[in-house]
């Protein structure tokens, strides 16, 4: 359930995820937020809740019912009527749309062998192109592309709505691959075989039917599975249970069983890592969202890894890495939250050996942003204080050394390797609110970083400036944001003014090229701001932990608190604020409707979790408990129920309005949040604005044509709000 946008297109970059976020942020970025005004009302006692039998909306939670599907379209009559009568609407539709589709766009890649591979969408390719060219050919202004699948005309061939989501190579020969389409966007996927030398579909080659699956090669001809096999082989979360081993040309039926977990595990997979000339096969268990099970094939058997239930688990050559989330106490010596450990991996499993290094220490305001690998080294992107700093670590004759590696003092930075099976080559993405994103390419010890790609100026940046500050939340906790606004504000407190918050799962919010945020909303002289809250992971599994399960409050009290800072700074006033966030984020703007709608003047609140009674029992929702606590547990009822929007909202409040959008394809957070949220404002006389796309999935949009006119639709009802348009 991660954040919305971001992990849709991580699923069409599976091996390189920083390629992916790199990818979201250098287009379109969030959609957009706005805000609310009505008098205060402080988290209190848990309010009567009916029981769900007795929930008069129920009948919302059919996804596909014919009642539901009435009602949301007499909803979307009613919303696209008002916002697309704005003589704004299409002019902002058109430009977003545009942006999308550019080939000005950078072409991220991942590469695989002798080629680097490239998913494409634009004006021509609705559904997307999947294809590639060489490294040398990539590094060229202009390159030469081949086309490996046309999504559109496969669609059109088979008369399916299908939507890209991905695909796993063979290694080492990059000859085959397991695509995996969507029917409009939602997370259930269908596999299919492919052939990368002929770029055809395997005739009888391995295939699974929809579902929501995880695959991986063992070998050519065998495959590890999870997959719905049939009652009983789902979690309570609907995803795998069970891992079986399946040979080519046999019936999956006939797949043998490997591994199975627990109904109240989120969910089972298997993994083969081929890492500088090692092989190693995983299976990970997921007893919670943030707990886990790991365990490494040796022959036949399976060998359980010795680690803290809430650590991660990775490799570097004959190294295994531990990521922690908790203090960890081993041999007398205690490694702090967020610490990355290793150690020599064969000794640690079969001998017990326990010398561990610290390959990072984190403190109170850096840790760990992510790490990547080359053939000889290990690069670390490092958090200080919501600033990237980049460093290489080398594995040399037992002991690692670690040197910094040049980077941009400012911005937001990716990096990864380009082929850690030949060389130490790297690609690097840099982006920052004002600065288009720009790709880069060096080499650990090598000539110096060139630039290779870079977007155009999408909006005139001229005489913005990014500035950072701090808020002090309730219980006197620093709370960082960005602010991107004009130079020399006038501090009247009459700026339409965007806040756009997540604080959830330990996902970051860090600074990005915005082109939709900056054509629309900073090009009118409006401000943006990004909040940093806890529950984020902008200083490590610390800060999301401070505001998880019976500390959810911190996290609302947080953005609270940059609201208001941003009033007493006179950047802004509740007249002319509005908020925006999207599935957690959704929760986020629910809460701030029902506790501090005084404090806003407009919300756009999408894909959003809002019913938090029921959330654990509406498709992926009870994943998510190790987030958010137990429902049915009284104990952890009493703390949810403080703060659950749809059980928190009264007939007396004064709602500032509020646009909610979902998707009826979103199979992951369930479009009956939205739903009977809405329904439940219009009984009780407060006005609300709803537009539900029939496609999309999690992401709230298929293809870019709908993200544009999602985005205008959001857009429109911010200016109308905050500027009375």
């Amino acid at each position: 359930m991660l954040l919305s946008i971001a992990e849709k297109w991580t699923v069409m970059c599976p091996h390189n995820a920083w390629l992916a976020a790199a990818l979201v942020i250098s287009l379109l970025g969030a959609t957009l937020g706005t805000a609310a005004q009505a008098a205060p009302r402080a988290p209190g006692s848990p309010r009567e809740v009916s029981s769900p039998a007795d929930d008069p909306y129920l009948w919302l939670e059919d996804v596909t019912g014919e009642r539901a599907l009435t009602w949301l379209r007499a909803q979307n009559a009613i919303s696209t009527k008002d916002l697309e009568a704005s003589p704004e609407f299409d002019p902002i539709r058109k430009r977003l749309l545009a942006i999308l589709d550019s080939r000005e766009r950078i072409p991220y890649v991942s590469k695989h062998g002798a080629w680097c591979y490239n998913f494409w969408r634009d004006e021509k390719n609705v559904r997307g192109l999947w294809r590639r060219t060489s490294l040398e050919e990539f590094k060229k202004p202009q390159p030469a592309w081949e086309t490996v699948l046309d999504v559109d005309k496969l669609a059109a061939a088979e008369k399916e709505n299908w939507v890209w989501k991905g695909y796993q190579i063979l290694y080492p020969s990059y000859d085959r691959c397991l695509v995996s389409l969507s029917r409009g966007g939602a997370d259930a996927c269908v596999m299919r075989e492919f052939d990368l030398n002929t770029r055809e579909f395997v005739t009888n080659g391995f295939y699974l039917p929809e579902a929501k699956s995880h695959v991986d090669w063992r070998s050519r001809d065998v495959l590890y599975v999870g997959t719905d096999f049939g009652p009983g082989s789902l979690t309570d979360s609907g995803y795998p249970r069970l891992v079986k081993e399946w040979k080519r040309g046999t019936p999956l039926a006939q797949a043998a069983l490997v591994f199975e977990g627990k109904p109240a595990d989120v969910s089972v997979d298997a993994e083969v890592v081929h890492d500088h000339g090692y092989t190693y096969e995983f299976i990970r268990r997921g007893v919670t969202f943030f707990t886990s099970e790991e365990f490494l094939r040796q022959g036949d058997k399976w060998v359980k890894i010795n680690k803290p239930a809430d650590a991660t688990v990775s490799t570097f050559a004959d190294q295994l890495l531990l990521r922690l989330r908790s203090d960890w106490t081993v041999d007398g010596k205690t490694y702090a939250s967020g610490a990355l450990l290793a150690t020599p991996l064969e000794p640690y499993l079969l001998q017990g050996q326990s010398r561990f290094e610290a390959l990072f220490t984190p403190t109170e305001r850096k840790c760990l942003a992510g790490k990547s690998e080359t053939k000889r080294y290990l690069l670390l992107n490092e958090l200080d204080n919501v600033r990237n700093r980049l460093y290489v670590l080398e594995h040399k004759e037992g002991q690692w050394t670690r040197t910094p590696l040049e980077a941009p003092a400012f911005g937001s930075i990716g990096i990864s390797g380009v082929d850690p099976d030949e060389s130490d080559d790297y690609f690097m993405t840099v982006t920052d609110f004002l600065t288009p994103s720009s790709l880069w390419f060096g080499s650990v010890g090598g000539k110096a970083r060139v630039q290779l790609k870079t977007l155009p100026q999408f909006f005139n940046a001229e005489g913005l400036e990014i500035s950072q500050h701090e808020a002090t939340s309730k219980d006197g906790t620093r709370v960082p944001y960005f602010q991107v606004s004009r130079k020399g504000l006038a501090l009247s407190g009459k700026h339409p003014t965007l806040l756009y918050g997540y604080g959830g799962f330990e996902i970051s919010m860090l600074p990005a090229y915005n082109a939709g945020v900056g054509s629309v909303w900073l090009e009118r002289g409006c401000v943006y701001v990004l909040a940093n809250i806890r529950g984020g992971g902008e200083f490590g599994p610390r800060w999301h932990e401070a505001a998880r399960k019976q500390n959810r409050q911190r996290a609302y009290d947080d953005f609270i608190a940059v609201a208001e800072d941003l009033s007493a700074r006179k950047v802004t006033s509740p007249e002319h604020l509005g908020i925006q966030g999207g599935s957690n984020g959704g929760l986020l703007m629910g809460v701030m409707l029902t506790q501090r709608p005084d404090l806003f003047k407009a919300i756009v609140c999408q894909v959003p979790l809002l019913d938090m009674r029921r959330f654990n029992k509406l498709l992926a929702g009870a994943s998510w408990m190790d987030e958010y606590g137990n429902p049915d547990q009284p104990e952890d009822w009493a703390y949810i129920s403080k703060y659950s929007p749809f059980q928190n909202l009264v007939k007396s409040g004064k709602y500032p309005r509020v646009l909610f959008t979902t998707s009826t394809r979103d199979d992951r957070v369930h479009p009956g949040h939205a739903r009977k949220m809405v329904a439940r404002m219009e009984e009780q006389g407060h006005e609300v604005v709803y537009y539900e796309n029939i496609e999309g999935g999690h992401g709230g949009a298929a293809n870019s044509k709908q993200q544009a006119y999602m985005s205008a639709l959001a857009y429109t009802f911010l200016l109308k709000e905050l500027q009375g348009r």
